[in-house]
């Protein structure tokens, strides 16, 4: 749909992955995972080098055919990987998507997801049309649940057995951000 595009506010910087940076991906997966995997499916000791690579691979394929944006979170000196944020699940009648983000253990609480989450949103609001990105958060998942907060998204509610965390059928918090948050007119 779109070509490869670079997002950044000066301190954190979006950019599809790349081939050839699985190692960092990987590295900062593995210092994550005490955060990540009680909420994230694919965040596990299996997680590997070639894991990342398939996902590098299967992401810049869906890039392109504009069914997910997956972006790496770069610090924007450095370049360095500091995590991931992702518009998935596109509806293509709708018009809406998941926002999903995370950042490395030694990285966080310098408002990082927070940044990303808003770029990423700008981005499927101004680029991919989109009219609405949903942030949706297993209940006891407090540091991403406090990341929509702090960013304004609309709070609506808890939905019941809305998703799956490894074998876990977990409630969800649902939030929302629309083009209006931006200072944008939703269009199609």
């Amino acid at each position: 749909m779109f070509p490869f595009i670079t997002l950044t506010d000066g301190i954190v910087t979006l950019r599809a992955f790349e081939f050839g940076e699985e190692k960092g991906l990987l590295q900062a997966v593995q210092e994550s995972l005490p955060e990540l995997e009680p909420w994230m499916s694919w965040a596990n000791e299996n997680y590997t080098n070639e894991t990342a690579l398939n996902f590098i691979t299967l992401t810049r394929a869906y890039w392109s055919n504009g069914s997910m944006y997956a972006f790496a979170i770069t610090d924007a000196q450095t370049g360095a990987i500091i995590g991931g944020c992702s518009l998935s699940h596109i509806h293509p009648v709708y018009h809406f998507c998941n926002l999903g983000y995370w950042v490395r253990t030694s990285r966080q609480k310098e408002g990082i997801a927070g940044r990303a989450a808003k770029l990423a949103a700008r981005f499927a609001f101004e680029k991919a049309k989109l009219i609405r990105a949903e942030v949706v958060i297993a209940v006891g998942n407090e540091p991403s649940k406090r990341v929509a907060e702090k960013i304004g998204a609309h709070y609506e509610g808890i939905l019941l057995n809305r998703m799956v965390v490894g074998t876990q059928i977990c409630d969800a918090h649902m939030f929302s951000l629309l083009p209006s948050d931006f200072g944008l007119v939703a269009h199609l």
